[in-house]
């Protein structure tokens, strides 16, 4: 009682320290730290082998307010962090001495800040994993997942290597959506605008003008009238509804579990990203099953740590289905293919791989043919984005035109005869 009350009032007497350091090197170190006083944060440091230079007080709370406005972090900026953790775990260095060298290269201070206090939170105790869990706007629950795998079996190194190759996939993927896509949303900006400007002004315009002339009119310039009449009344409610409803999907993905899944199942069953959703979840699971496997864990424990880095969470709970199944005594493959949420290739091919005690390899095999697959589908749909996109627009533009100078073209011939 006596300690609880000790820590609790040593909590309220500590401040946060913005300090500059330096190591033996003479290389300038710079962050914030909570200490008691200056004499405990030189002591703090000193352990890390740094000596204060000067010191201030600030608040955390402050810093944490405007560290939204700071440079956001870049995928680039998380590929060199675990790029230079897996290069210092590979050497043999202790991972605090990694994570400061790891801060230290990190050219963003959103990120050095967040290392720093995951390099306290280790050094009180804490699992990397469970350190790098309070900072999810930075570290994505996959990653956490594929760190505490490497926790449970030993494999670091690896582990920090697949976060790697999973992020430099997810930021080429990116790279080339954006430069396939910088075209087409050009495009589609400024037909918009046009698409605006003239159910906005011009039709209305023509629509006086041709009411007055009291000359019928066509199909196509009614729909087209009808069409620029909703638009005025229900354009600005459509696009407030469009926002409610995403606030209040993200709100229920926070606040329940069983909306998540729904939400997480819909994505799977979408008609063209549903397939490559589940191919993408499934590639990662085969990855780190297959690591924590050759690492010698348990066949139950690796279906369980392996399942959460999955991402969907639908599949999550499919993958989680097959642990109790394989607890209750059924082959993996059996239990896939009775939990119905997995392409029939992957409980054929783990089949094999439990009759040929070669799983391992056979879970390799079945992540780098859906890496080779999700590929090919990606840029597909990238190749296929502009001519759809080209066509939609340009039926919409003739059919503005149609509907717009057609009559207005009836009304002059008929004044000129």
């Amino acid at each position: 009682m006596q300690l609880a009350l000790f820590s609790g009032f040593q909590c309220l007497i500590e401040s946060a320290y913005k300090y500059k350091a330096v190591t033996k090197e003479g290389v300038v170190i710079r962050g914030v730290l909570r200490a008691v006083d200056d004499h405990d944060l030189s002591h703090q440091l000193a352990r890390d082998g740094l000596e204060l230079v000067s010191c201030k007080v600030t608040s955390l709370r402050i810093r944490r307010m405007f560290r939204g406005f700071l440079r956001p972090i870049r995928p680039r900026d998380l590929i060199q962090f675990f790029v230079h953790l897996h290069q210092l775990e590979i050497v043999g260095i202790p991972i605090l001495e990694a994570l400061n060298n790891a801060r230290q290269a990190t050219m963003s201070e959103k990120l050095r800040d967040a290392v720093l206090s995951i390099h306290n939170e280790v050094k009180n105790g804490k699992p990397v994993s469970e350190a790098l869990e309070s900072y999810p706007d930075i570290f994505e629950p996959l990653i956490v997942s594929i760190i505490r795998a490497g926790e449970q079996s030993g494999k670091m190194a690896r582990a920090l290597d697949e976060v790697t190759r999973q992020l430099k996939w997810s930021d080429r993927m990116q790279s080339r959506i954006k430069k396939a896509t910088r075209y087409p949303k050009i495009l589609l900006t400024a037909v918009l605008l046009v698409l605006w400007i003239m159910m906005a002004y011009v039709v209305p315009q023509v629509s006086d003008f041709l009411g007055q002339m009291g000359q019928p009119l066509p199909s196509i310039t009614k729909a087209l009238i009808s069409t620029s009449n909703f638009l005025h009344q229900w354009a600005l409610v459509g696009v407030l509804s469009l926002l409610i409803v995403h606030v209040f999907i993200k709100i229920g993905r926070r606040l329940s579990s069983s909306f998540l899944h729904w939400t997480d199942h819909l994505v799977l069953n979408l008609p063209v990203f549903g397939p490559l959703i589940r191919k993408i979840a499934l590639s990662r699971f085969c990855q780190m099953f297959g690591i924590m496997y050759t690492s010698g864990i348990p066949v139950l424990q690796c279906l369980y740590s392996a399942a959460e880095t999955a991402g969907n969470k639908a599949l999550v709970f499919a993958l989680h289905r097959v642990h109790s199944r394989v607890q209750e005594g059924y082959t993996i493959s059996a239990a896939m293919t009775l939990s119905g949420e997995f392409p029939t290739l992957v409980p054929q091919m783990i089949k094999i791989g439990e009759e040929t005690a070669n799983l391992p390899e056979v879970l390799k095999e079945v992540t780098d043919f859906f890496d080779r697959d999700v590929d090919e589908a990606i840029d597909i749909m990238i190749q296929m984005i502009e001519p759809i996109l080209t066509v939609i627009l340009g039926g919409m533009l003739l059919w503005i035109a149609a509907g717009v100078f057609g009559p207005v073209y009836d009304s002059f011939s008929t004044l000129s005869r």
